[in-house]
């Protein structure tokens, strides 16, 4: 076990979208943040080159401000002790015109960014890091590079060579997660889709995700985090995300399926290599003993 000078532990989620946090890793970040660990959440984008319907806007000033405002009601709902922005600009799907901008997060050097997480990592010294697998959950670029220059973050970190602009000491998390999407679950949607004649393979509301190709994919899993207990509370973020259709993950066909099939949510462990076979049920297992689960509605 770690010997932990901070007063509680904590756990960095390095993400590139408002809605990531909930839609992604949600269950973890609520489940966590009642266990007494100060649960924390680095966004890249503000999500410019997402589409919403002129009735979401009313009363934003663009995208981006409607895009942060559900972001931070959706902090509110998982109980995050801190929402930073690293301030690029949203990438958009592959191919589309929002790649080419030269403040899109895909543009910029990978070492900068790095180093943007990199501070970060010094400042809130998290014991557990965690962000996207290595094809960003569905091939979105942005998710992609915040995996990249998440990995090259935790490098820099720790490397007493390198000097951050606030001269902050090395610090290296006891553990780094990747997050990865159920292929079982993923496949049963496939076949599902199918069934009521939607092509799985241009899947979402701009029929740009491959669910097929992307269910493929098989990465090892190393640990389990069963979210049942505040499942409901996830619903409630979810909502918040009005303009990405948020409230209708919480209803519908698949919500029923979707409780029952996937109230959990996969890891690979990155850092430090994984035991073979050994799955965890806890992300903070073998750094800290972490009091009982606990809710204050």
């Amino acid at each position: 076990m770690r010997n932990l000078s901070k007063e509680k532990p904590v756990l960095l989620a390095v993400l590139a979208h408002p809605d990531d946090e909930t839609f992604g890793m949600g269950g973890t970040l609520a489940y966590y943040a009642r266990r007494n660990v100060a649960t924390h959440l680095i966004c890249a984008t503000r999500g410019e080159a997402g589409d919403v319907d002129e009735e979401y806007l009313k009363g934003y000033r663009s995208i981006a401000e409607r895009r942060e405002a559900e972001l931070r009601c959706a902090a509110g709902k998982l109980g995050l002790a801190g929402v930073y922005f690293l301030g690029w600009r949203d990438s958009g799907m592959p191919g589309s015109a929002d790649n080419q901008h030269p403040q899109a997060l895909i543009q910029q050097p990978l070492e900068e960014v790095a180093a943007q997480i990199a501070t970060f990592i010094r400042r809130l010294k998290p014991d557990v890091l965690i962000t996207f697998d290595p094809i960003g959950g569905y091939r979105h670029p942005d998710h992609i590079f915040i995996h990249r220059a998440t990995v090259e973050a935790f490098r820099l970190a720790a490397d007493e060579n390198w000097q951050d602009a606030e001269n902050l000491p090395p610090y290296r998390p006891a553990k780094v997660y990747f997050q990865t999407i159920p292929r079982g679950f993923l496949r049963f949607v496939v076949r599902l889709l199918r069934l009521f004649g939607k092509d799985p393979r241009k899947y979402g509301r701009n029929h740009d995700i491959d669910l097929v190709a992307i269910s493929e994919v098989d990465f090892p899993t190393h640990a389990v985090i069963d979210y049942r207990k505040v499942a409901d509370i996830r619903d409630e973020a979810s909502r918040c995300h009005a303009s990405q259709g948020g409230g209708s993950l919480t209803g519908g066909l698949f919500a029923p399926l979707r409780r029952i099939f996937a109230s959990k949510e996969l890891y690979m462990q990155y850092y430090p290599e994984p035991e073979n076979g050994r799955v965890e049920r806890d992300l903070f297992e073998g750094i800290v003993q972490l009091p009982p689960f606990k809710r204050e509605d």
